[in-house]
């Protein structure tokens, strides 16, 4: 691939045009916003010129209510060599543009299973996909040339291609990403009325569950709006769940014995399958989870304090396999949480120790 043409500069438009750009591709930015193109060309993106002739690829990264409106302009115009669209449902696209009667040989549905919070060119990185699944939805009718540039823009991405049919992709994204979304935010809401004291609780938990609930509302609302009726499906699966998660609590309240062990029960279900459900969650590269020992010091929020804490556990040659910080509360202190192989802990806690960190138990 030696050109590319990206139109919507906004954090997947702008991150892929950053990393096609550092690995000496001639990248075109187009958006409807001339000034966010602008911002993207000044990242070191691309040009907001347009490109001369016909580019190797056209990546075509705006919001799902208007990718086959786009695509279908591009296509006509004969734009590109090939042409794909990330957004994040693939099945309407794809049909969209079939009523619309383009030829689609040339084109592919791909989708990049990576993000932020944080939307625009200003958040783009050029090593947003890296490590990250990127699926790809061809079909019988998709050429191989077009297969073979959508691949190589993943290699240039540095992300992982995954092939999926594009109703299943849609399926596996409203489980695994849409619905998530939403429930982040239902908890979150109910934090806006709270009172302050039970809002200076919040510890670790309720910021793991409510982080992506700082995404941005509108672009929400195009994602769900493309992808309403899987999303619809297993959010009925979790109220049933719900459902029966207040009975069994209800039950709990009891003065009767049977009801109340019947009400534990209920929520130990319910525990226990979340429990069964987090273990299929892939680990460490893609890895099957592995179960780590958690070792817990007590650190100051002061420059050099975590590079020294992770320092010190290389000098104890101890690998951090993930780590996880939980600030106090009206404390410039906090707990850092090293997660290490099982066996490792007792020789990285003892060096620790010695080195005069702080061990919580």
């Amino acid at each position: 691939m030696r050109t590319a043409l990206v139109i919507g500069t906004g954090l997947i438009g702008t991150s892929a045009a950053l990393a096609l750009a550092a690995r000496g591709v001639a990248v075109h930015l187009a958006d409807h916003d001339p000034a966010q193109a602008r911002t993207a060309a000044a990242l070191g993106a691309g040009t907001d010129e347009a490109p001369e002739g016909r580019v190797d690829l056209v990546i075509v990264a705006v919001p799902p209510a208007h990718v086959a409106a786009t695509l279908a302009e591009s296509i006509r115009s004969g734009a590109g060599r090939a042409y794909l669209d990330v957004a994040s449902v693939k099945g309407g696209p794809r049909r969209e543009l079939e009523a619309l009667g383009c030829d689609l040989t040339a084109y592919i549905g791909t989708h990049p299973m990576s993000g932020k919070e944080r939307s625009g060119p200003l958040a783009a990185t050029a090593d947003l996909f890296e490590g990250r699944p990127w699926v790809l939805t061809p079909t019988r009718d998709t050429d191989t040339e077009a297969l073979n540039l959508a691949l190589e823009l993943v290699a240039l991405c540095r992300a992982v291609p995954v092939v999926m049919d594009a109703d299943a992709h849609d399926r596996a994204v409203a489980l695994v990403s849409h619905t998530p979304q939403l429930v982040s935010s239902m908890v979150a809401a109910r934090l806006r009325e709270a009172d302050e004291t039970a809002v200076r609780l919040c510890g670790q938990g309720i910021r793991d569950v409510t982080r992506i609930a700082a995404s941005d509302p509108r672009m929400w609302v195009e994602i769900l709006s493309a992808n309403p009726g899987p999303v619809a499906d297993v959010l009925a699966g979790i109220a049933a769940d719900l459902d029966e998660t207040v009975r069994a609590l209800r039950s709990l309240e009891s003065s009767d014995e049977q009801k109340r062990r019947g009400g534990a029960a209920g929520v130990e279900d319910v525990l226990r399958r979340g429990n069964a459900g987090r273990e299929r969650v892939p680990g460490k590269h893609g890895a099957a989870p592995a179960a780590y020992e958690v070792v817990a010091v007590l650190i100051s929020d002061s420059p050099g304090e975590l590079a020294r804490i992770f320092a010190d556990a290389g000098r104890a040659g101890v690998n951090i396999e993930d780590v996880r910080i939980e600030h106090a509360t009206g404390q410039q202190a906090g707990l850092v949480q090293l997660m290490v192989e099982p066996a490792a802990a007792p020789g990285l806690t003892a060096s620790l120790r010695e080195r005069g960190w702080a061990i919580r138990q």
